[in-house]
This record gives C-alpha cells, sequence and structure tokens, in this order.
C-alpha cells in the first residue's frame, strides 16, 4: 500500500515538472542553412510573423497560434511549399499564403506578404 501511495506521489509531481521542459531541435549549421522571418497581413486583420528555418533535409516553418510558438513540417507539394502541424497547414505560394485547420471547418485566415518583404521561395 507504501508503495502505491508513493507511485501516485511520485506521478502527481511529474506533472509538475513536464510544465518547465523546454524542447530544442539539433540541425547542422552549414553554408546552405538558413533562418529567416517573414511578415504576412491576414484577413484577421493582424500581421503574423513565421519564421522558416532550412537545414539539410530538414525544412520548418514556426508560427505563433493561440499564443505558443507552433513547429510546422515541410511535406511534399505540387506547388509552393506546404507545412503541417497537427490539424493546421500552413500552405504558400509566391507572396500568398493560407493557414487551414482541419477541425475548424470555414476558418480558413489567408495571408498576403507584407509590403517591402520579398518572397521567400
Amino acid at each position: 500500500m507504501r508503495s502505491v501511495l508513493f507511485c501516485l506521489a511520485l506521478l502527481g509531481f511529474s506533472g509538475a515538472v513536464a510544465a518547465d521542459v523546454t524542447v530544442s531541435i539539433p540541425l547542422v549549421n552549414s553554408p546552405s542553412s538558413s533562418v529567416m522571418s517573414e511578415t504576412y497581413s491576414c484577413s484577421d486583420g493582424n500581421p503574423l510573423t513565421v519564421q522558416y528555418v532550412n537545414s539539410g533535409a530538414n525544412a520548418l516553418a514556426i508560427i505563433p497560434l493561440d499564443g505558443e510558438d507552433r513547429i510546422f513540417v515541410n511535406v511534399v507539394s505540387g506547388s509552393g511549399a506546404t507545412y503541417v502541424s497537427g490539424a493546421s497547414t500552413w500552405s504558400t505560394k509566391g507572396e500568398s499564403a493560407m493557414l487551414e485547420t482541419e477541425m475548424e471547418s470555414g476558418n480558413n485566415m489567408e495571408c498576403e506578404l507584407a509590403e517591402g518583404a520579398a518572397a521567400s521561395e
């Protein structure tokens, strides 16, 4: 009985510890690696700044959503670039972009590269 209570107490403490975890993703720094930020004007009226990280075979987009930075991973796309994170998809082509969420039908956000910014394709 004591060991069961100890295990339950230990599990209770582990939840509090997990909330403070920081994740880092090691990427190879090479001449072809790059990190760039692009700012978009979006249909919700707010600017959206996206960081693109390219390193070797890894291509990521870091997008602030719902109060936290979400990591989107590049997937095969017929045209432009497509990144996914959970049920969300970020698609770019030229100066246009769209954020789609599978769980929220009709809640797509359309974006255009902000004035003075260059397309990153």
